[in-house]
């Protein structure tokens, strides 16, 4: 049997298992899907978002991509986004990282890695702003996990800065914006950010939606 054909079975096992606990299960979750979260997380295949939240299928909306970057300029991100506020409504969007990200870890170095160097060029932004207190870190270890913290931090404010987070708060809506790390060794999840309508934002990102 092949890896494929055991991911198949794999599925029909877990189909007829949610039959069997849940009837109604897949007729109801075929019909709508009304999530309160956007999962904005790495693609590392160790940090699945609906199993190390407890959550079921139909809960979180989810994106990925490596390193749970928010680049103002990846359409597929934004259009992820906007579709979870405008229309799914959601009332919170977590970007979660991970500690030991080798996406982090490869922008620490100098190393080229061909087209993933215009994407990772966005995470090295993050170290030229926070340089000193990097480089006062030891080990590689340190440095990439106080790395993966600030990029999550980053990237809070990032989503902050779109016109359709901006828009969704000058509505006196949500969401609240949530800042995740993720510990492989632990399996558990620590906070490091968050932002909401009330929280400040620089005057030269802010949007004019009157004009």
């Amino acid at each position: 049997m092949t890896q494929i054909e055991k991911l198949l079975l794999a599925n029909k096992s877990w189909a007829q298992e949610k039959v069997l606990f849940d009837p109604q299960f897949f007729e109801r979750l075929s019909k709508v899907q009304t999530p309160e979260f956007l999962w904005i997380g790495c693609s590392d295949s160790r940090v699945p978002a609906n199993e190390i939240t407890g959550t079921q299928p139909g809960e979180i909306f989810v994106h990925r991509n490596v390193a749970n970057l928010v680049v103002h300029t990846d359409l597929n991100l934004l259009t992820v986004l906007k579709y979870a506020v405008e229309y799914l409504k959601v009332k919170h969007v977590i970007v979660c990282g991970h500690y030991g990200c080798g996406g982090v870890q490869a922008a620490l170095t100098n190393k080229n890695f061909g087209l993933i160097n215009k994407w990772l060029r966005n995470i090295k932004d993050v170290y030229r702003f926070h340089k000193h207190e990097i480089d006062a870190l030891t080990t590689i270890e340190e440095k990439t996990n106080k790395l993966v913290e600030l990029n999550v931090a980053e990237q809070i404010l990032n989503l902050a800065k779109t016109s359709i987070i901006q828009k969704s708060w000058g509505a006196n809506e949500g969401p609240t914006l949530h800042g995740w790390v993720y510990g492989l060794d632990n399996g558990l999840l620590k906070e490091i950010s968050s932002m909401d309508k009330n929280s400040k934002l620089e005057e030269i990102f802010k949007y004019n939606f009157e004009l």
